[in-house]
């Protein structure tokens, strides 16, 4: 009887595990370009590395062949250097549908010598309008920077080279949207959106500077697979030990974690939906009056 509970037990963790993606996926095993993806575009080396394509002929999208609820996703990305003016360069977790969930990087391209934007966003049963931005504290094209999403079941974090930028809590039970029932897919593109991405559109993309290329390496989803409706519970379970992100270190920002966070915000933030009362006619979202670290 010992040795049936005991091979019964090997069995349950075994079957908690397959729900766990691996840390070392590599782009050729976890992801596929979209079709209508730039020719130029290609997974390079062991298929660990990544680089985007955009012309005038067309940009490109890759996107992870699993959907996640919960966990973290990280990435390395090396901007665009030189002069990206009207590019964007988007690394995000989306489910689908017109009451789709998403967690959004927008790299906000610009003229060389000035400083990319970091644009964040959340969407919530189709909801948006909830970005924050920010310029970064380093040359986000002089080498790879590590940019990850903790999507956690009590909040969702915005790191950058492992300092917090943004908190987004779960305030569901007072009626505000949180994402917690959806599978989300990873996605990376890089497109023309110079119809607003530089200076509201002033600023067209100058082709004579293409090919544009933004590269990427080491993708890491750490995070719970999403096996359809039965997900929204196991995947949120904190008895479940593969749910290492229900522990109660990760519910909450460290001290040292919320010092960052406040020095990000304080020096480099560049703009904030919260206090954008004119863009609401004076009725912010509930979220606004919450407190988010």
């Amino acid at each position: 009887m010992a040795r049936l509970r005991a091979l019964l037990m090997v069995v349950f963790i075994s079957a908690i595990a397959l729900n766990q993606i691996l840390v070392n996926a590599k782009f050729s095993k976890s992801m596929y370009f979209a079709s209508g993806a730039n020719n130029q575009s290609t997974m390079l080396g062991n298929g660990d590395n990544l680089q985007l394509v955009l012309d005038k002929t067309a940009g490109t999208r890759i996107q992870s062949k699993q959907a996640f609820l919960f966990g973290t996703i990280q990435m390395r990305i090396k901007l665009i250097p030189g002069n990206s003016t009207g590019t964007v360069t988007a690394y995000y977790l989306s489910s689908s549908g017109s009451n789709h969930d998403e967690i959004d990087y927008e790299f906000l391209g610009n003229v060389s010598g000035q400083p990319y934007i970091i644009r964040t966003n959340i969407y919530t049963k189709g909801n948006g309008s909830k970005e924050q931005q920010f310029y970064p504290w380093f040359d986000p094209t002089d080498g790879f920077h590590n940019y990850s999403i903790h999507w956690h079941p009590t909040e969702v974090v915005w790191y950058v080279d492992s300092i917090p930028i943004r908190v987004f809590r779960n305030y569901e039970n007072e009626g505000i949207a949180y994402p917690n029932k959806q599978g989300m897919r990873v996605y990376s593109s890089l497109w023309n959106a110079d119809n607003w991405a530089t200076r509201g559109g002033l600023e067209k993309i100058n082709w004579t500077c293409s090919p544009f290329v933004a590269k990427f390496s080491q993708f890491r989803p750490r995070a719970c697979l999403w096996q359809g409706s039965a997900s929204i519970s196991q995947c949120a379970s904190n008895t479940t030990a593969a749910n290492w992100y229900t522990s109660p270190g990760y519910k909450q920002l460290s001290s040292a974690k919320f010092g960052q966070l406040n020095w990000v915000r304080d020096n480099f933030m560049i703009y904030d939906y919260c206090k954008d009362t004119k863009r609401f006619n004076g009725q912010l979202p509930p979220e606004c009056f919450k407190q988010q670290f």
